[in-house]
Order: structure tokens, then sequence, then C-alpha cells
């Protein structure tokens, strides 16, 4: 057993401040009082426990390619088959690869986060050099991958589907790149596939405007419209919306995954936060590609408070950004973790607190030399 005592908890998935203890045995979280006090103990004086981070959208493999192809058009950097970084991949020794992401998994969990979802290029073999990578690093990953055939234009159905099957015996779900490269049927596939396994089914959707404007007149529908219609699980970006693209995610429940930074980072536009929130979409925030961005989520939260307040000319309360990162993205991939509650999976992060506002502490001025200890199933798995 462990007890943390003597902090302020965010407690449940509205994070509500609280000055209390945290009980946790085995790897659940099993009493939140101010009465409890068993087991090792955790003095958290001037600390704040909150649950660990979730990113939910990264690219861990182009960790070997670090800035490359910055200021280019985001075809050029990342369009497979032949982007910049689809090149650097294929001409870099798998033991670099390996390395390379080994360094970025463990700079997540000292700076809070303990599961991340990993869209991950390669097939079979990128998905066997993720599993090498990670085998001693105590983080829980999310693995969708994805097979050379869902962008062939010349694979038959038949084909596609059985490669979907086979993929999905190594990993928890798919992750397409967009519907630039597959056609309605191979998402339709793809879907249904994943449903039939119980796996999740993500793509990324409206990046940037001129996809959204070639997939109308291609097939008089948003890359959204299309999205919604093959019914897959999770999109990603939705930062270039048209029409009633808003309207109609907030309608079918499906979750979104916004990447401010790298909208930023390739030029692309700020994504609709606030008339998201408005549709009772269910944000969540991933760093995206470690090619552009450092996989820190507080860095991430930052920037995505703070564009947002000033794109919009107005308040975006900090509890809002924060479940992003945790409960909202517990809630959208079924994991039971991502708040602090009895019954819940003890993954927390205790942080030096900096400011006297616990959420802005976190927010606004948390760096790694911050992060007091990391907690991931119960157990102590970063200390500084």
């Amino acid at each position: 057993m462990i007890t943390i005592e003597n902090a302020k908890v965010l407690y449940g998935e509205n994070m509500e401040v609280l000055r209390t203890n945290v009980l946790i045995e085995d790897n659940k979280i099993v009493e939140v009082s101010q009465k409890v006090r068993e087991g090792k103990i955790i003095d958290a004086s001037g600390c704040i426990v909150a649950p660990s981070l979730i990113n939910s959208h990264i690219h861990l493999g182009d960790s070997v390619a670090k800035d490359a192809g910055d200021g280019e058009h985001i075809d050029k950097i990342v369009k497979p088959p032949d982007g910049i970084k689809h090149r650097i991949l294929r001409e870099t020794p798998p033991e670099k690869i390996i390395d390379a992401m080994k360094e970025s998994m463990r700079y997540m969990l000292k700076t809070g986060t303990t599961t991340f979802v990993d869209f991950r290029e390669g097939s079979f073999e990128g998905i066997k050099l993720l599993d090498k990578a990670s085998k001693e690093i105590p983080i829980k990953k999310i693995v969708l991958g994805r097979h050379e055939s869902f962008i062939d234009p010349d694979a038959e159905s038949s084909t596609v589907q059985k490669n979907a099957k086979k993929i999905l015996r190594s990993c928890d779900g798919i992750g397409l790149s967009g519907f630039g490269e597959i056609s309605n049927e191979t998402a339709r596939i793809i879907v249904d596939t994943c449903r039939r396994e119980s796996k999740i089914s993500s793509i990324h959707v409206a990046e940037y405007e001129k996809i959204q404007k070639d997939s109308l007149k291609l097939h008089g529908k948003t890359e959204v419209q299309r999205a919604l219609e093959a019914d897959f699980d999770l999109l990603v970006h939705l930062t270039s919306p048209m029409a009633n693209d808003l309207k109609n995610v907030g309608k079918s429940r499906v979750p979104n995954v916004l990447c401010p930074r790298s909208n930023g980072a390739l030029s692309v536009g700020i994504p609709p936060i606030q008339e998201m929130l408005d549709h009772r979409i269910n944000l969540l925030l991933g760093t995206d590609n470690v090619m552009f961005n450092s996989p820190n989520m507080f860095r991430e939260m930052e920037y995505t408070l703070k564009v947002t307040r000033g794109y919009y000319r107005q308040y975006l309360a900090p509890v809002e950004v924060f479940k992003m990162a945790t409960s909202n993205a517990a809630r959208a991939l079924g994991i039971n973790s991502g708040s602090i509650e009895e019954g819940r999976i003890a993954d927390i992060m205790i942080v030096k607190e900096i400011s006297k506002n616990p959420l802005m502490s976190l927010i606004n001025r948390t760096e790694s030399e911050n992060m007091v200890e990391v907690i991931k199933d119960g157990r102590i798995v970063y200390k500084r």
C-alpha cells in the first residue's frame, strides 16, 4: 500500500481541488480521504497530486527525424509513402529508430505522461520496433497500426480486409493517414474489421483547408463527412471544418484529438476549440509527430490554452484543457485512468506547486524539474 498525504489533490473527472490523502493498493486507488494513512507514506507537502497525462496522438517513429523539413509544405514532409519522414525512416538503421523512441518514451515519463496513442508507420516491422523499444519502459502504449495495402489504389477489398485482420493481431487498432490516401471503401472495410475485433479505428481529418476542398471536389463531401459515414471511433485534428462538420461530429459523439502545436508548426491553422466545445465534442490532446514537437503534454496544454484565448479574445477555463489530457482521453479510449477517484487505476503524478492556482500551476509553469514522482499502475516509475 501507498498513501500520498499533505497535498492538494485534483479529485474526480472535473478536477475538484481537495486537501486530502490518497490510498493506493496494488494498482488501484482504493480511498481518498483525510483520515487514511497506511503502508508506504509519501509526504507531498507543497505539491499537487493529479492524474498523470494521456498523450492521445503521437507519431513516435519519427523521433529520429527531429526538426527535419522545417518550412516545407505538410505534404512534402509527412505524406506517405515518400514524404521526408518516410524516406528518413526507410534510410535509418532500426537500432537508431529504437534508441530515439526510447528517448522519447523516457521523456514522456519524466514529464508526467504514462499513456500514449501511437500512429505506427511501417506495418508489422514498425510494430515490432516499438515493442522492442518499449520493452523495459513502464509506460502504457496504445498502438494503432497500418499496412501498405491500405494506400494501394490497386489493392482488392479482400486484400485490404485480410491485411487489416493480420495487423490487428499485433496492435490495438488502425490509424490512417487520411482520406487523401485511401478510398471510402477501404475506410469502411477497416472500420468494420476493427469493430468486429473490438479494436480502435482512427483517422486524420480536415488537418488543413486544401484537403477539405479536394475532398469536396472529388467526392462531393468533406473529409469529416466521409469519416462519420465510415463510422470511425476517433478523429484526429479537425483543424479546418467546413459547413456543418462540427455540428455533425457533435451529434455523432465521436471524440476528436487536437494537436494545436503541430498545426502551428506546419502553418495550417488554429483549431476552432471554442466551437467544438459549444457542440459538446469530446476533445483530447496529442503532441503529434516528435519530428515537429517534443512529446511534452505540459507544453501542449499551455499552447492550447493560450492560443485559444488569444484567437477568440475570451477566457477558456484551464480545467477544460487539463481534462483533454486526462479524463476526456480516458473516457474516449475506454481506459480506467485519467482521474483520481476510488476504483480507478493509480496513474498519478506528484508535482511541485509553483502558484496558488493548481491548474494554472500545472499548465502554465510546470517543467520536468518540477516533477517529483510519477506513479503508473500503483508503482513509482519515475522519481526525481
